[in-house]
């Protein structure tokens, strides 16, 4: 009787000690922080009867205007030729859209800069009508509003350039104000 009395006490202990293991609960807290910064960013897009550009929607786009010549030809599609000297220079254009985004920010508008990534001694560039060289970051706006806004890229040729092709970077930096 006593062993069975044993066993029924040593029964009863473990399995108390194995409901009190069960029922054992353990809490932590896990304290989140985050800091929020204002920030924008510098798309460029395909604009209404522009050139269609390589990597529309993204901050490295490419534009190519082609083939292109002073006299006769057709141009490619969104190419513009023109002249306000034809016995000196024509200008080749596209108007590219350049989207401005802001995030977390309060600002109300935006500077636009441009520059050539690399002198151009034979012709000269413009964006929005403003010219554009390699030697200093030219203001193309000081309030530019955020979304899509059409800037027109263009390269004034002179008639006595050789034939050759072009190739440069227009860098762009777009400040909020």
């Amino acid at each position: 009787m006593k062993k069975v009395i044993t066993l029924v006490f040593a029964a009863v202990i473990m399995t108390s000690f194995a409901a009190a293991q069960a029922g054992n609960t353990a809490t932590g807290a896990l304290t989140v922080t985050a800091n929020v910064t204002s920030s924008i960013s510098l798309a460029f897009s395909t604009s209404t009867g522009g050139v269609a550009l390589g990597g529309s929607g993204t901050n490295a786009a490419s534009l190519v205007f082609g083939t292109i010549q002073a006299f006769g030809g057709t141009p490619n599609p969104g190419v513009t030729i023109s002249s306000t000297s034809p016995t000196t220079n024509f200008t080749v254009s596209s108007p590219v859209d350049v989207v401005v985004t802001k995030a977390n920010s309060t600002s109300a508008n935006y500077k636009l800069t441009a520059q050539l990534q690399n002198a151009d001694t034979l012709n000269n560039w413009s964006v929005g009508g403003v010219g554009v060289t390699a030697a200093n970051p030219a203001t193309i706006t000081t309030t530019g509003a955020y979304g899509s806004t059409t800037f027109p890229v263009a390269i004034t040729i002179l008639l006595t350039t050789p034939a050759q092709s072009i190739n440069n970077t227009i860098n762009y930096a777009a400040t909020s104000n």
